[in-house]
């Protein structure tokens, strides 16, 4: 019978995991980064707010708005949370906001009332919440302002202006042309 001969490969294999396990690289996975076979492995954190729009305690403009929430990361466009907050107003808004281009910023469109403390809870409510690409939850943010006693914005496009938003940014989902059923 002939002696066993070992697989290079089975070898070398072994080996790096054994070389993983007892390098500091190992040691160094839960501060987020570590270099593993000469290779710099990253983890990243989950998506963070980086802006919205009413800015956290702003007063605004009555009337037409759109309400945006802006991520560090590119998010899942079908996974969003907005919510009342107790002891504020709720903005009446569309059910469903819109997640644009550059697949970090939701806007959402609704109408506010003069003289109001508007609050929103942004992934606050149980189930459903903004995710970023790799499902992780950003933490909750409570949102709170104001509207004053000024003209209101009565356009689409003045609220869009306001919150700093294009032409090719529009909150809601062109539906495409109408056609008039024929009697």
């Amino acid at each position: 019978m002939k002696p066993r001969q070992s697989d290079p490969m089975k070898t070398r294999a072994l080996l790096l995991l054994f070389w993983l396990l007892a390098s500091p690289a190992a040691a160094q996975a839960p501060s987020g980064a570590a270099t593993v076979a000469g290779v710099e492995v990253t983890a990243t954190p989950p998506a963070a707010i980086t802006a919205t729009y009413p800015a956290e305690g702003a007063t605004v403009a009555p009337g037409v708005l759109v309400l945006k929430v802006g991520f560090d990361q590119r998010m899942a466009a079908d996974a969003w949370s907005y919510a009342k907050l107790a002891g504020e107003d709720d903005p009446r808004c569309l059910g469903t906001p819109r997640l644009l281009s550059d697949e970090k910023t939701f806007v959402l469109l609704c109408s506010i009332t003069a003289g109001k403390d508007y609050g929103v809870g942004i992934n606050q409510a149980p189930g459903k919440a903004f995710v970023d690409r790799g499902g992780r939850r950003p933490p909750p943010l409570e949102l709170r302002f104001k509207t004053s006693s000024s003209e209101p914005v009565r356009t689409v496009k003045a609220a869009m202006t306001a919150a700093g938003l294009k032409d090719v940014d529009m909150p809601i989902e062109s539906l495409g042309a109408f056609v008039r059923p024929e009697n």
